[in-house]
């Protein structure tokens, strides 16, 4: 019995005749677009002695051609993969991926060998055989588990598990006393190859730790491990107490430091910003200052037109240049009672016609 995963993933390789919106081909009883949730499956993988068989059926592996073209969705593609998946990383689930995606329709079998063979081919895991079985059955690509895997494939095994191809990247795999434990498979026609993540191993994981040992030894004794929990001594456990204070008077010591250093940028920001304003405001008053007090301000042209003001004020008034003269016409004359001529009609013409006056007295006086 297939699962129904494998069903309804190559459900979705049959298309109808004809095209959707935008030209894209509609899939036979499945809309357009999906839902995010309905990509991943919601069950782990199941184990392969849970998974019903049918040997009524002959065994006939499908070439690699016929593969390709894609197969009945009742005759799925067997694709088998293996290894030991110690600390379930990106590069196992990126082998996994490619695996699942070798041929339209794949229904991939991942096999996962025990501790014993594990420690006695390739050396202690960090992992033991359950806590790896149930991280691979968690991968979404797999349909499949083997548990207790072979470490070298046999005929009789591949029979079994009716396998078409195996999957592996194309690095030659020494073990066993064996230059590449895959090689009767790659004359067999069955091996098809994938490509290793660089960057990424359980190898690289496992160095990294040792590499930092303190680091995480510190780190776990700080989240509540004993020492006798994480094989530390004693003295090491109060250095590791000791680092621990020392780097958190590190951190508080470079706390204040970035404080101060964010106060000191603020306040020197904060005075650039009043000397600018000082400079503008300083400018703007000595501006004013010079218009009001400057050699042409404003100041002394009100001073200078005051000063016109005043002298026009306290200065006579002057004749006017039109007037046909100067002298000033006389005063009329004056007749006395006993004489017939006119004496002077004003004290300032009196020196001045002082002889004439006379002598019109004489006359009279004679008359």
């Amino acid at each position: 019995m297939e699962p129904p995963s494998s069903s309804r993933l190559n459900s979705r390789k049959r298309r109808k005749d004809g095209s959707g919106p935008n030209g894209a081909a509609e899939l036979d009883g499945i809309p357009p677009k999906l839902s995010r949730r309905s990509f991943g499956l919601r069950e782990p993988a199941p184990f392969s002695d849970e998974v019903e068989i049918d040997y009524s059926k002959p065994y006939i592996r499908v070439t690699y051609e016929e593969a390709m073209r894609g197969t009945p969705l009742d005759r799925p593609v067997r694709v088998y993969a293996d290894g030991i998946f110690d600390l379930f990383h990106s590069g196992h689930a990126r082998a996994l991926m490619q695996a699942k995606n070798l041929f339209p329709n794949t229904y991939l079998i991942v096999g996962v060998c025990s501790d014993e063979l594990t420690h006695n081919f390739k050396g202690f895991t960090v992992m033991n055989e359950n806590e790896r079985y149930d991280a691979v059955q968690h991968c979404r690509y797999v349909d499949e588990v083997v548990r207790n895997a072979p470490w070298t494939l046999t005929p009789e095994f591949l029979a079994e598990h009716r396998i078409d191809f195996v999957a592996h990247d194309d690095i030659p795999y020494s073990s066993a006393g064996s230059d590449d434990v895959y090689k009767h498979i790659k004359e067999a026609g069955m091996f098809a190859p994938t490509q290793r993540t660089e960057g990424i191993s359980t190898s690289d994981i496992i160095t990294r730790i040792v590499r930092d040992y303190d680091v995480y030894a510190r780190r776990n004794l700080q989240r509540g491990y004993t020492a006798k929990e994480l094989n530390v001594s004693f003295i090491n456990e109060k250095k590791y107490h000791l680092q621990e204070r020392v780097d958190k008077v590190k951190k508080r010591v470079k706390d204040v430091e970035e404080k101060s250093k964010e106060f000191v940028q603020k306040v020197e920001e904060k005075s650039i910003d009043l000397i600018q304003k000082w400079e503008e405001k300083s400018r703007e008053f000595i501006g004013n200052f010079l218009e009001m007090f400057g050699p042409e301000g404003a100041l002394k042209h009100m001073l200078k037109e005051g000063k016109g003001r005043m002298l026009q004020a306290i200065s006579p008034k002057q004749s006017p240049s039109s007037s046909p003269t100067h002298d000033r016409s006389p005063s009329p004359s004056f007749r006395w009672p006993f004489s017939t001529k006119t004496p002077p009609s004003s004290p300032a013409n009196r020196s001045r016609n002082e002889s004439a006056v006379t002598y019109d007295i004489s006359e009279d006086e004679e008359d």
